[in-house]
């Protein structure tokens, strides 16, 4: 009976709370619609993204994602093989880091990433052989050792000694076989000394293979096969002869199976892959448009064939059918704003460089609901294809249909029905000076009464307000901008927008409507800058800002943050000039985040301040003078140091990172309070055998206070909620491990006015 009790309740947890993010843990969003290399084992096809890499297992067609998330050593690969002899799997990445994966154990060498030598030091290649790997770099030669896992030599074999790139190498048992930007090189395989260039002979240009770079070299059974000006020659020990060639260009060339995989896209854009025999004839011949677009690399397993696409994912092409895997995932990283409203992500992939240039993005926007991406841009949607480099969006609190500003296309609104409706030309959206066919909206936020108001950067009147009745009006501001540019907006407690004016260092200003939008003549500007009386910015350079749960708005910029705690005071005439706040470090304290550029501010539930900087994200203190989490790729699953936007699931306390590698996400302690203490949810629960993690208790009135007691009423514990939400660690307050059993969570407010219980179960082995 116990058993049954026992299963039942495990059941429960992996049904019910392992669809919950556990308090403390990662997420990434990484895209997985780009394939660039694969390789596979005995059971499984590994494909990798430029990013990370997932599995398909061949037997149940199941998926597995692998990333620094579930402990990966970096994002962003350049190659990736599988070593048959010795059963493992080797990672390059984009830094010339390494990991290679044995069973179950992941090990990092970061020799090369790590060294000085300047030079390219991209891993282009992986060729495994007996106990070592021999990777194709920009340098040369670098061989890692398979057992001690540690680089073991290096061979600079270009004229000289000099530094080569080396595209391929391989051998056939004699010799060592390297493709170079200097042609096709061949070395002894038992000379003392291959670390030596003069131990390296030039094959190009003799015995009918032309002078000049060869792109890949590869050993098909037995035989050496050169790829030179996208033709493949054959070596039969003495001369050269024509293998294949069919005049197109070819992408990549591989070995798998015993045949030869050419994958080649044509001139006109179209794309096919060619499976050779060992002959040289053609085998089959696969060019399915879509789905081959531009075919990286193509392998057999059991002689069906496997294909990397960039824009096609991967795919599994049998004899008579094929078929597709694209993991549910963002196509692309994300650098414009985020939102998160009703549980449901939205991020915008578009960017602008230092100089508000475009970038002629055109990944559109992702929504992320209920586990599912879904991709909103001009390569799904034909009506969307002027519309690039998406920057900025904002949700309608009364519809929860969206609004998302381009930076050159205009603004979209994506109604509830999932149509849209484009606003730019022949609209009140203005043209941007001295560009009339570009319309670009970089800030967009709803006030109180519901209507949008927008950043119309670059146009005549920047300021742009759509009221809930649908008509629109615009603004001139009184000060003289550098690109009369606005982005961001915050609308503060007193309905005062707040906008980054983000060129040539204009600042931040602040604007009020008085009484009514259609009258000018109450209307009210300022602008804060650096300076004692003019703003008290620590910097002119303002990249973004945030408003707290008490009203005060948080400014950050080129040199640190500044506080406004009194924006009810912005026009009067003794100025309300913003603060520095102090933050200790040890025996020293300093402006917070002095000399760093804020990109991003964002307030949890416990107004806590989430902030993004190039050297990784910050979460501080509600009042600024406290460091309580600082993440970086050194100390967490955080997939780059280098931070563009931050935002947070106020229900749940997840916090988005958008990052220069990609966005993930962290389930943080603090949710939004809510007015009573409805929906509460303990989780885990119920608690499995040595569960070590945090138990969550969220949907709590604002600072609730919670007793953990057993069913007699004896106290075991007792916190209060951060926002909306309480964590516990599972011990008693003297730091001792709960027992098994059943116990009462009794939640009050202060004012003992909201009351609420619940069980929670721990379950011993």
């Amino acid at each position: 009976m116990k058993y049954w009790i026992y299963s039942i309740f495990i059941l429960l947890f992996k049904s019910g709370w392992a669809q919950l993010q556990p308090i403390g843990e990662w997420r990434e969003h990484l895209p997985y619609n780009s394939a660039i290399d694969i390789t596979a084992d005995e059971n499984k096809i590994y494909c990798a993204t430029p990013y990370s890499l997932f599995t398909v297992d061949i037997i149940d067609n199941s998926i597995e994602r692998l990333s620094r998330i579930t402990g990966l050593n970096e994002t962003g690969i350049s190659a990736i093989q599988y070593d048959v002899l010795n059963k493992k799997l080797f990672i390059a990445y984009s830094n010339s880091n390494i990991d290679i994966i044995y069973r179950n154990d992941i090990f990092n060498v970061p020799d090369i990433m790590r060294d000085n030598v300047i030079g390219d030091k991209t891993i282009y290649g992986v060729y495994p052989y007996k106990s070592n790997y021999y990777l194709s770099t920009g340098l040369g030669v670098i061989i890692i050792d398979g057992d001690k896992y540690e680089v073991k030599d290096s061979w600079f074999i270009g004229n000289n000694g000099s530094q080569l790139k080396v595209n391929a190498i391989t051998s056939d048992d004699n010799f060592f076989y390297a493709a170079t930007d200097e042609g096709l090189k061949k070395a002894p395989l038992l000379s003392n000394n291959l670390s030596n260039y003069t131990n390296w002979q030039l094959m190009s240009g003799n015995n009918g293979l032309s002078s000049g770079g060869c792109k890949n070299v590869m050993n098909l059974q037995g035989r050496i096969i050169a790829e030179e000006n996208d033709s493949l020659f054959a070596w039969n020990g003495s001369i050269w002869s024509l293998f294949y060639t069919d005049g197109e260009p070819i992408v990549n060339s591989n070995v798998s199976e015993n045949k030869l995989l050419l994958c080649q896209r044509f001139q006109n854009g179209s794309s096919k892959v060619t499976v050779l025999n060992s002959d040289g004839t053609v085998s089959r011949t696969l060019a399915q448009p879509t789905v081959i677009s531009y075919p990286r690399k193509a392998i057999l397993f059991q002689n069906d064939t496997w294909v990397a696409d960039q824009f096609g994912g991967l795919s599994h092409f049998s004899s008579s059918s094929f078929e597709q895997y694209k993991p549910n995932s963002p196509e692309s990283i994300a650098s414009g704003e985020m939102a998160v409203n009703n549980n449901i992500f939205y991020a915008t992939a578009g960017e602008v460089n230092a100089a508000w240039n475009y970038q002629y993005n055109g990944n559109g926007i992702y929504v992320f609901n209920d586990g599912e991406w879904n991709n909103i841009n001009r390569f799904h949607f034909q009506q969307l294809d002027s519309m690039l480099d998406f920057i900025t969006v904002a949700v309608d609190p009364g519809d929860e249909s969206v609004w998302v500003g381009s930076f050159g296309g205009g603004l979209l609104h994506i109604k509830t029905d999932q149509t849209f409706e484009i606003f730019k030309q022949n609209t009140a959206i203005g043209a941007t000076i001295g560009d009339p066919t570009s319309y670009r909206i970089a800030g967009l936020a709803f006030d109180r009464d519901n209507n949008l108001w927008i950043s119309n950067f670059g146009a005549a009147q920047p300021l742009l307000v759509r009221q809930s009745d649908g008509t629109w009006r615009s603004f001139s501001t009184p000060f003289l901008l550098n690109q009369n540019s606005l982005s961001q907006i915050c609308i503060d407690d007193n309905n005062y927008k707040w906008i980054v004016s983000p060129t040539g260092g204009n600042g931040l200003i602040c604007y009020d409507q008085g009484a009514s939008i259609e009258s000018i003549n109450d209307d009210r500007w300022k602008l804060y800058k650096s300076g004692i009386g003019a703003g008290n910015l620590p910097s002119n350079d303002v990249f973004c800002i945030a408003k707290d749960k008490n009203g005060f708005i948080w400014v950050g910029t080129a040199n640190g943050i500044a506080l406004i705690q009194c924006p009810q005071d912005a026009f009067n005439v003794l100025a309300c000039d913003a603060v520095l706040p102090v933050m200790s470090q040890g025996n020293f304290a300093g402006y917070l985040f002095q000399g760093q550029e804020v990109r991003s501010i964002a307030v949890d539930g416990a107004d806590r301040k989430w902030v993004a900087t190039k050297n990784g994200a910050f979460l501080i203190s509600a009042d600024g003078e406290k460091v309580i989490y600082n993440f970086t790729e050194d100390n967490s699953p955080l997939l780059s140091n280098d931070i563009k936007k931050i935002a947070i699931d106020g229900k749940t306390g997840e916090v988005y990172f958008a990052t220069f590698k990609g966005i993930c996400s962290f389930r943080s302690t603090a949710s939004e309070g809510g007015e009573t203490n409805s929906d509460v949810l303990v989780f885990p629960n119920p608690v499995p055998p040595d569960y070590t993690g945090t138990i969550g208790i969220r949907g709590l009135v604002n600072n609730a206070i919670i007793k953990i007691t057993e069913l007699n009423g004896r106290l075991v514990y007792q916190t209060r909620a951060l926002g909306g939400q309480a964590v516990w660690d599972g011990r008693d307050y003297k730091g001792r491990k709960i027992s098994s059993g059943i116990y009462l969570v009794l939640i009050n407010d202060d004012g003992r006015t909201e009351k609420k219980a619940a069980k929670i179960i721990f379950i011993s082995k």
